[in-house]
């Protein structure tokens, strides 16, 4: 139920907008904020509904850039956070049960999803873990720079919902990252094949490039060769971002044999069919663009 006084302030609102008078409109608008509510606008109307009981920023471009930040402390984990509460909350279990104590945790919630509550609850119940929440969903590589430019870890680590950690797996990745001459070290690795036309699994060991499911990487690498800005679906954009930081000479990449499993990656096979193969295309396209036949980025 909507309280009297706060209906009262909205159809003022809705007046003024009326009017044309914006200046009232606006004011209106931060007076309901004020309040505890918040008014957008349909084409039905106004839409009243309680102001959630965390900060909400406009898009990810609102985060605040600290890539001048020198290091503060040893690592911090990424969620990008798409839907799928129960899927985050095994995954953040699992990561606080078995990484190291100086961890911290970061969840991006990626425009209000199903999954924000649980964000917050998780925020709000352990001191590791931090809670973003933007309005507008940005496009994978977009987030994921945007994380990296707000971090302030000596080692940024990318970790899919999907991925579920069953003993300390970070702790063997940063272990291969004290090696100066690599960059990134993760879960999988792959190389390329069949005339560049698709990838197969590594075995453990250096790799022509990593799959996103759980990749720790150098902030510093991560700041000079960002995500591929065009990337908006994950799929292919991890392989670009493994070669384009190979082709920048950043140090080399290794997958680990560590103890993690994937579960159902819904952000793949519960996103819409036509949308995820679109994008795909692009930025496989994209990456054979530039460095198809490019023998000496090939590992012998």
């Amino acid at each position: 139920m909507i309280p009297p006084d706060i209906q009262q302030l909205a159809d003022r609102r809705a007046q003024a907008r009326a009017d044309r008078d914006w200046t009232a409109g606006d004011a209106l608008r931060e007076q309901l904020h004020a309040r505890g509510w918040d008014v957008k606008d349909t084409a039905d109307g106004q839409l009243l509904a309680p102001l959630p009981p965390y900060p909400v920023l406009p898009a990810v471009t609102d985060l605040p850039d600290r890539s001048a930040v020198p290091d503060t402390h040893r690592c911090t984990v990424a969620l990008l956070v798409e839907g799928w509460p129960e899927d985050l909350r095994t995954c953040v279990a699992a990561l606080l049960q078995h990484a190291p104590d100086d961890v911290r945790v970061v969840l991006l919630d990626n425009g209000g999803t199903p999954a924000a509550a649980a964000v917050h609850e998780l925020a709000q119940a352990h001191d590791r873990v931090a809670e973003l929440h933007v309005q507008r969903p940005a496009g994978w590589a977009e987030a994921r720079n945007a994380l990296v430019r707000r971090d302030t870890a000596a080692v940024h680590v990318v970790m899919d919902p999907s991925t579920v950690l069953e003993g300390d797996a970070l702790g063997p990745l940063l272990t291969a990252l004290a090696d100066p001459s690599v960059a990134a070290a993760g879960w999988r690795g792959v190389h390329v094949q069949d005339g560049w036309n698709a990838f197969a699994d590594s075995p453990p060991g250096e790799v022509e490039a990593l799959l996103g499911y759980l990749i720790a990487v150098r902030r510093s690498a991560a700041l000079h060769v960002p995500f591929p800005p065009k990337a908006r679906f994950y799929r292919n954009a991890d392989m670009e971002w493994s070669f384009l930081l190979r082709d920048a000479g950043a140090g080399r990449l290794v997958a680990v044999d560590v103890p993690a499993r994937q579960d159902r990656h819904h952000g793949y096979h519960d996103s819409d069919p036509a949308q995820r193969d679109r994008e795909s295309k692009k930025t496989y396209d994209r990456f054979l663009q530039r460095f198809r036949g490019r023998e000496d980025l090939r590992l012998r």
